[in-house]
């Protein structure tokens, strides 16, 4: 397949035109499976970190076997083969030249490495319009909650998102009507810039209510999808979208969420990643709260009151990518997610919290107590404050 695609004038033309300093094949395998593939496609994911995206190509969409998994490479071709159309491919190339979208890989500047947290699942292309920067800005919240919000949920998100932004936080939304909405919004009032990814293509405003929202963050921000141009949002696309929004945020903070929300995935997105996890609690007879009291409750998420809160929260996250050092070993930031700046516990219950083996729980402690990042206290461990 991509042999075919580097044989094609037009495309490979569209591939230099829209990252000249690269090679054309990378760039027409990145795209191509950004056209094939559904977002976070863990076989597609899988077969590109292993070979990189043109070697990947050949084997997925070729007749070549692969020890990754036979089985589920033959079901991968199912999905993608259907859409493996040179033509569909650089549509994608011209749609994009046409509103302006800019094609970000991983690898580049302004590519944000949290979302390599997501190993198999992590896009594998950004188009985005506006600044790109913005996605990889040192500070960054995700601020999420119900559509249908109620007046109190939408003046509480005004306030964490236009306070945040005002001293440099990039907020990380979905665009949505209701919290969504507001957090932008608020955001953008305050001079801040902030980030909203889709879950259909950069040129399709969804809703439509928000076209001018969309323009406004163009302007200060900037709009980001997996999707090609013309691509249109779906149930399962909205569901894999939210797993972006948790990535790129330092920490999460869900507003007001029903019980069934759909920002429930996403705070179980940032719990998997180990990202600091906050909830907005509500008046216990609102239905519009019930979800964050159950994140209170169930999943170990921080009581949110104010915009300093989400700080520290963010501040949580920095302290650990600070310890993880050049190796971002995940296994230290689960470990550091399951300490308590207030109460010891002993290893073993760490190691339970974090998820981690007894003896890889006590080799850490020890390194991250030399360091200075923990401290034993009353036969247990503290994460230091400072």
């Amino acid at each position: 397949m991509i042999d075919a695609l580097l044989a094609d004038a037009n495309l490979r033309n569209a591939a230099v035109a829209a990252r000249p300093d690269d090679d054309p094949e990378t760039t027409l395998a990145r795209v191509g499976w950004g056209v094939v593939a559904e977002p976070g496609d863990g076989v597609a994911g899988a077969l590109i970190a292993q070979l990189g995206a043109s070697e990947a190509m050949r084997i997925g969409l070729g007749e070549n076997g692969f020890d990754l998994s036979e089985k589920a490479i033959a079901e991968g071709r199912k999905r993608w083969m259907p859409r493996a159309n040179p033509r569909t491919i650089l549509d994608a190339f011209t749609s994009a030249a046409e509103v302006g979208a800019r094609l970000l890989l991983p690898g580049d500047a302004a590519w944000p490495d949290e979302l390599d947290d997501l190993e198999d699942h992590a896009p594998i292309l950004l188009w985005v319009r506006g600044d790109a920067a913005r996605l990889a800005s040192p500070s960054r919240a995700s601020i999420v909650g119900a559509r249908a919000a109620t007046a109190y949920g939408d003046s509480v998100a005004r306030e964490l998102a236009g306070d945040l932004a005002a001293t440099g936080t990039v907020i990380v939304s979905g665009g949505a009507y209701g919290i969504d909405g507001a957090a932008h919004r608020a955001a953008l009032g305050a001079g801040g810039g902030t980030v909203a990814f889709l879950a259909g293509g950069v040129d399709r405003a969804y809703p439509v209510g928000h076209q001018q929202l969309f323009d406004h963050i163009r302007a200060s921000g900037a709009v980001a999808s997996e999707l090609p141009c013309g691509a249109a949002p779906t149930k399962w696309r909205f569901l894999a979208r939210n797993r972006l929004i948790a990535a790129l945020g330092h920490a999460t903070v869900v507003v007001e969420a029903g019980w069934r929300s759909g920002s429930l995935n996403t705070a179980g997105h940032a719990s998997a990643l180990g990202r600091p996890l906050g909830a907005v609690p509500g008046p216990v007879t609102s239905a519009a709260s019930a979800g964050c009291h159950r994140l209170l409750r169930e999943y170990d998420a921080q009581c949110v009151t104010n915009a300093e809160e989400v700080r520290e929260l963010i501040g949580v996250a920095s302290a650990a990518g600070q310890t993880e050092g050049a190796t971002r070993d995940p296994d230290r930031t689960r470990l550091l997610d399951a300490l308590s700046t207030r109460t010891s516990h002993t290893s073993v219950e760490i190691a339970r919290s974090a998820g981690l083996p007894d003896d890889r729980t006590r080799s850490l402690l020890g390194l991250l107590a030399l360091e200075g990042a923990v401290t034993q206290r009353e036969g247990g461990w503290l994460r230091a404050s400072g």
